[in-house]
């Protein structure tokens, strides 16, 4: 799994403003160098967070898509379906 690609996109939208450009145009083409899974690619370009968060991306990074407003996100879009996600008594998510 390469949920430590997701991770590391996720903050690069925050520090690299090429990159954020290449994310908000075409996030398609902007994902397409990087070392994901096809399921992966699919849910970050529908900006499914709930589902990739299950999966183990981290929920903190992931809430810069929104923030910069990538992959159709922002504040309440990302709110939404983050919570959406059904947890347990930690935190961690559940089926």
């Amino acid at each position: 799994m390469s949920i430590f690609t997701v991770n590391h996109l996720c903050r690069e939208v925050l520090r690299d403003h090429a990159f954020r450009a290449a994310m908000k145009a075409d996030p398609a083409k902007a994902l397409a160098p990087l070392d994901l899974t096809d399921e992966e690619r699919r849910l970050l370009t529908a900006g499914d967070v709930g589902q990739l968060y299950r999966m183990g991306a981290n929920g903190f990074l992931m809430n810069y898509l929104a923030r910069f407003e990538v992959c159709g996100l922002n504040a309440e879009t990302y709110n939404q379906r983050m919570r959406a996600v059904k947890v347990n008594e930690v935190g961690e998510p559940v089926a």
